[in-house]
């Protein structure tokens, strides 16, 4: 039997990654329906049918970019301690930096920068995402305080809020052309934090 309507000419998953790459290199307000299309080798009526307009794209590309990159925050999370899990998310988003053929720093913190440049579905979907990612990183650090490492009086949303604000300011650096070496020495500074902020005392 004969299909209806016409086939697609392009694959459409390729497509999406192509426009992630430039909404992450370009931000959301400065790239252009005419940017997406080169990069993803079609025409504006094809971009318009597969995925609907430039937001419900962005959005689908921020999708795709949080789960590209779950399996490094999962596996960090893993670690033995909370301490490296923490350790092994800033050195992961330090790695990144030497990572070849990929845009600098991280679409979600970038695009987080500038909110007022985003509709408002997709600044919502921003949000969610950070403040999920928090949400990981706080539930993580109960483990810890739960297993003994952090003192029963550590302010948890503190300590989690601390380390997400090291890791955006390190995605910026990245972005404004700081290497690998320079992202780890940040991170290693930041570890330098822990004790205090688990309420962990020298001996």
């Amino acid at each position: 039997m004969p299909t209806r309507g016409r086939p697609r000419s392009f694959d459409r998953d390729q497509a999406l990654a192509s426009a992630m790459r430039v909404f992450w290199t370009k931000g959301y307000a400065d790239t252009s329906m005419a940017d997406l299309t080169e990069a993803m080798g079609i025409n504006s009526p094809s971009l318009y049918a597969a995925f609907g307009n430039k937001e419900q794209l962005f959005r689908e590309a921020v999708q795709l970019y949080e789960q590209s990159n779950s399996g490094v925050l999962c596996s960090a999370m893993a670690s033995a301690t909370a301490r490296e899990a923490m350790e092994a998310v800033l050195m992961a988003t330090a790695g990144a930096a030497d990572v070849e053929d990929r845009p600098t720093g991280c679409l979600v913190a970038l695009s987080a920068a500038h909110p007022d440049a985003l509709p408002p579905a997709a600044c919502d979907d921003i949000r969610q995402i950070r403040e999920s990612t928090i949400a990981t990183t706080e539930t993580r650090l109960r483990q810890g305080r739960d297993a003994g490492e952090i003192a029963p009086d550590a302010d948890l949303k503190a300590m989690a809020a601390f380390y997400a604000t090291v890791q955006q300011g390190m995605a910026f650096r990245a972005r404004n052309g700081a290497t690998a070496d320079e992202l780890r020495g940040t991170a290693r500074a930041a570890m330098l934090a822990w004790d205090g902020l688990a309420g962990l005392r020298r001996s």
